[in-house]
């Protein structure tokens, strides 16, 4: 499973020209789920999700998680975060689950997100296409895989 997740001021998704979703201060969160992928690698992307200090404290430090930030969070299901580029000039999403393996983790990384960020959870919708607006504040950016268990990929 491989998250990119930037702090925003605010983001929204639409679906076929209408807003579907909309948050203030808070998260975005795009969910790339792998063929493989288990609830163990699920629990762990979702509680580092929530457990990151990546807001300001006082002192402007990133002390901060998106509880003690009282933010919100935007989860977007986004298969092409597992793209392999490694050959030719077209990527190969191979390595990405496909719906019925796939929609099951998503659904329950939404209910597990809205436990860990006290009900404060909005998403786009699996498989659908999207537009994703938002403003990135810092900018925050950062890419995590739960194969790897590390920050970068």
């Amino acid at each position: 499973m491989r998250a990119v997740i930037q702090r925003v001021i605010e983001a929204s998704v639409r679906i076929g020209g209408d807003e579907h979703a909309r948050i203030r201060h808070g998260l975005v969160v795009l969910l790339g789920i792998a063929i493989g992928d288990t609830n163990e690698d699920l629990e762990w992307l979702c509680g580092k999700i929530a457990r990151m200090r990546l807001f300001p404290d006082d002192d402007g430090v990133m002390n901060l998680d998106i509880n003690e930030a009282n933010g919100e969070l935007l989860l977007v299901s986004q298969f092409t975060l597992l793209a392999q580029t490694a050959k030719g000039n077209r990527p190969s999403y191979i390595q990405a689950a496909r719906p019925e393996e796939a929609t099951p983790l998503y659904l329950r990384a939404k209910q597990l997100l809205n436990e860990l960020v006290n009900g404060r959870v909005k998403t786009g919708e699996f498989g659908a296409d999207m537009q994703v607006a938002l403003i990135n504040d810092g900018p925050v950016t950062i890419v995590i895989d739960s194969r790897t268990r590390d920050l970068s990929v």
